[in-house]
């Protein structure tokens, strides 16, 4: 690999500058995604490998990012095992299937591996566009955020319907967490195999679970699926919107890396986890609004905190936002690069 920096922070090693990727950083910010989004559906473009090839290699040949991140999205392992996906624009994903009732949860298949072999396509076009040059982030959805869009049948505000079956039939919620963790797994692995060089697990809707059903309903989860993953110098990140409280809970799962929100003072949550677990993060994402003297600051703010901490590898607290002006995340990337401790 010509520039492993990503890999040496995900194992804790020190490196003379934090390496660089970014949530979304290939997304609707950039003009030349939508050039190629207004040719193709969304889920055209995450099936037919050539093309979430072209679009994980944009912010590579744009932004000269330390990592790649396969271009897909967290609910295709739900629409792998049964469910009507669509997406549209302005509303989001929808399952025209939703998943309430115990026939919804029998009827939903884990022996479903063949409906993500595009997926596995994708992974070795990318590998060899990317030649050796950096390394690449494949990733899943975790099993609570894809169990809320299912029940919910799409995005939510209270994800009411969910916890109603958490807290109302919490027997048929873990029949369906398992079977979504069993997929997660499986489909995580045939990643690693294809080739990836590093998995990342989005529990995008933690932060809308106490402590407890978080404990239950999702860490668990997240758990079993670490514990059932091939990774040998495959390092784990485990992201959750809400890491900032979750993250003592998130560390029992054994990941290599946790990926923190902009909740917390970073160097603090590192010191409070097991030193073998690296973190990412965590500059709050409306910082790329701002002016650049102001983007560069907080950068350089961020960056003085962590001084002498291996195991830090910079991102934002969650996605770039689609309006955020793309030269201000080339600008922001330019001043990690030049950055040396």
């Amino acid at each position: 690999m010509e520039n492993n920096l990503f890999l040496q922070s995900a194992f804790s090693q020190k490196t003379e500058r934090p390496p660089v990727w970014m949530m979304r950083q290939a997304g609707r910010f950039m003009p030349q995604y939508w050039e190629i989004k207004n040719k193709y559906s969304f889920l055209e473009m995450c099936k037919t490998p050539e093309i979430a090839a072209d679009v994980t290699m944009l912010p590579v040949d744009l932004l000269d990012i330390d990592a790649a991140i396969l271009f897909s999205d967290i609910l295709v392992t739900g629409e792998a095992m049964g469910g009507d996906l669509s997406f549209t624009q302005g509303v989001g994903p929808k399952f025209a299937n939703p998943v309430r009732t115990q026939v919804d949860i029998d009827n939903l298949n884990t022996d479903c591996l063949d409906k993500l072999q595009y997926v596995a396509d994708a992974i070795k076009v990318i590998q060899q566009r990317l030649n050796c040059k950096i390394p690449l982030i494949g990733f899943a959805g975790a099993p609570f955020t894809v169990m809320s869009y299912l029940v919910e049948g799409g995005s939510s505000r209270d994800f009411k319907l969910t916890k109603l079956m958490l807290h109302n039939e919490p027997e048929m919620a873990h029949q369906l967490l398992a079977k979504i963790a069993k997929v997660t797994a499986d489909y995580l692995n045939l990643q690693i195999e294809a080739g990836v060089n590093a998995v990342q697990i989005f529990d995008s809707w933690a932060q809308a679970l106490a402590w407890d059903d978080y404990k239950e309903f999702s860490h668990r989860y997240i758990a079993e699926i670490i514990s059932n993953l091939n990774r040998k110098n495959i390092p784990v990140i485990s992201f959750c919107k809400g890491s900032s409280v979750f993250a003592p809970l998130m560390a029992e799962a054994k990941p290599d890396i946790i990926s923190i929100d902009w909740n917390v003072d970073l160097l603090d949550i590192k010191q409070r986890l097991p030193q073998n677990i690296a973190v990412q993060g965590n500059l709050d994402p409306h910082i790329l609004y701002a002016e650049k003297h102001v983007i560069k600051e907080r950068i350089h703010r961020l960056f003085n905190r962590m001084k002498d901490t291996p195991g830090f590898i910079f991102n934002l607290g969650h996605g770039i936002m689609p309006d955020i002006p793309f030269d201000n995340v080339k600008y922001a990337v330019e001043v990690i690069k030049e950055f040396k401790y």
